[in-house]
This record gives structure tokens, C-alpha cells and sequence, in this order.
């Protein structure tokens, strides 16, 4: 073969091999399936998480911030859960916070609502000694501040169900019940919870009659294995693909965001996830 046939068939092969790894992963899309950068391991570019992303078929991305839409957007993902107030043990439960949470939600609400990001996420706090219902009043105050700006721009705030038995010790939110009654509380359709299906499993089990009891209060999930936050494989105990069909069956709209630690192959695992979930 000579220089000039071999260079043109050489380039013809990159070609279709290219065209082999951009070939989008048909999902029956009836649950909205995303992604988080955990997925991915270390050591990965945003820009290469996300291609891969949609490419296996996902259609948002998680957890991602305003410099980051971008990157996200082009390759046509939703950035589905975004900066709101507060952090995991400095959240709305307290007075002292509400002044910075405040300025926070202020400006990232109106700025998720321009870009078409559909939720932004917050947290209660750590108790450090505070009870339930001193919590729920204080969180109530700052909440109903803001619930008029969420309903207003068309964004909704989401409180995040997070254990207190392994992960995030004396987290105020860290049971169904708990976040359910701040949002009866709260009463706004712009207010719910982001319900992580792995915390919850720690904190209360019984995660499809949860779901299906409180389906109107949740406006978004979280997946992870149980035990150790890993893929949803055969090594732990929850069983995600009734559970994501006892979502669709309910005719959820929001999104189901994969959030684990994969120990194997980070792509074969994030195929598996997507292919488990896709009921």
C-alpha cells in the first residue's frame, strides 16, 4: 500500500470510529435520567463528562454551577439541580443564617429561571441540639420569603434528604416525615424536596410506599447503592429497577440523577445505571 492510498483510508477509519463513539444510546426516555461528576471517577474534564453523558443517553447533569452551564448545554443537557442557599450544616433552620441565605437564594433563583435550570438546591442544617419544631418555624420563616420569587420565575427550591447515621452526622432533614411537614408548612408548589434515594434507604428504608405516599413532594431524586454509595449492581441491597418504575408509574415529570462512586469502569457503570433505570 502506498503513502498516498494508505493516508485517506487511515483517515476514513478515524472517521468511523469517531462516528462509533459519538453514536447516541437510545433510552425510552420515560424517566428523565442525569448524571453528577462522581460518576466519573476522577481525573475527568467536565467537557468529556458531559459528551459521554449524553452520549449513554443521559439528558441532564447535576450539581453543576453557572460557569458550567455552558459546557453542560452543548451537548444538550439540562443543568437539572443547581446552587440555591446555604450548605449542609449552615441551613435554613437557624435565624442567624437566613440574612446570607437570603441574598443567596435572591440571586440565584432569578438567575436559574433565565438559563431554564429547573430546580436549586438547599439544605436545614445541622441541629446542634435544636428541636424539630423550633427548626421547622425558623425554616418556614426564610422559606416563605422566597417561595413567591421561586413561583415567580418558574423555579423550584429543593431541600435535600440527606442520613445523619453515616454520612452527614446531626443533619436536621434527615428523614421523609421531616422534610414532608416543612413543605405542608411551607405550602408552595416551588418548595419540595430532593429525595436521595441511598440516604433515605439508610434513614428509613420503605422507599417505594415513601415514594408513593409523598410523590407530590418530591420534585427530584438521587441514586447511589447501599451499603457504600457505589453502583447500583448486585453487591447492594436496593433494587432500583421497580423503584424507577414505581416512579413512572406515578407519571413523575422531574429528574432522576444518578450519584455514586463507581468502583469499576466508570462508563460501563454509568451504561449499566442508565440501562437499569430505563423502565
Amino acid at each position: 500500500m502506498t503513502r498516498r492510498t494508505f493516508l485517506p483510508l487511515a483517515g476514513a477509519a478515524a472517521a468511523a470510529t469517531q462516528a462509533q463513539e459519538m453514536q447516541k444510546v437510545a433510552r425510552k426516555g420515560r424517566l428523565k435520567q442525569g448524571v453528577t461528576r462522581g460518576c466519573f471517577g476522577r481525573g475527568k474534564a467536565l467537557e468529556d463528562m458531559a459528551r459521554e453523558a449524553a452520549r449513554l443517553g443521559a439528558v441532564s447533569f447535576d450539581l453543576v454551577g453557572p460557569n458550567d452551564w455552558p459546557t453542560v448545554r452543548k451537548y444538550g443537557l439540562v443543568p437539572s439541580m443547581v446552587p440555591g442557599a446555604g450548605t449542609i450544616p449552615v441551613g435554613s433552620n437557624r435565624k442567624e443564617n437566613h440574612a446570607k441565605m437570603l441574598e443567596q437564594f435572591k440571586e440565584n433563583i432569578p438567575r436559574a429561571g433565565a438559563a431554564g435550570c429547573p430546580n436549586v438546591i438547599t439544605f436545614s442544617g445541622n441541629r446542634a441540639g435544636m428541636g424539630d419544631e423550633e427548626a421547622w418555624e425558623n425554616s418556614v420563616i426564610l422559606l416563605k420569603q422566597v417561595t413567591p420569587l421561586a413561583e415567580e420565575k418558574g423555579v423550584t427550591i429543593c431541600m435535600e434528604l440527606l442520613n445523619s447515621k453515616v454520612d452527614h452526622k446531626d443533619y436536621q432533614c434527615d428523614h421523609a416525615v421531616w422534610g414532608v411537614e416543612l413543605c405542608r408548612r411551607v405550602n408552595s408548589p416551588r418548595f419540595k424536596l430532593l429525595y436521595d434515594i441511598y440516604h433515605m434507604q439508610i434513614m428509613d428504608g420503605d422507599i417505594i410506599r415513601t415514594i408513593r405516599s409523598n410523590i407530590q413532594y418530591f420534585a427530584h431524586f438521587h441514586t447511589a447503592g447501599n451499603p457504600g454509595r457505589h453502583e447500583l449492581d448486585e453487591t447492594q441491597e436496593l433494587q432500583y429497577r421497580p423503584i424507577a418504575q414505581a416512579i413512572v408509574d406515578l407519571g413523575f415529570q422531574g429528574y432522576f440523577c444518578h450519584e455514586y462512586s463507581p468502583l469499576k469502569d466508570p462508563l460501563t457503570s454509568l451504561d449499566a445505571a442508565l440501562t437499569l433505570c430505563d423502565v
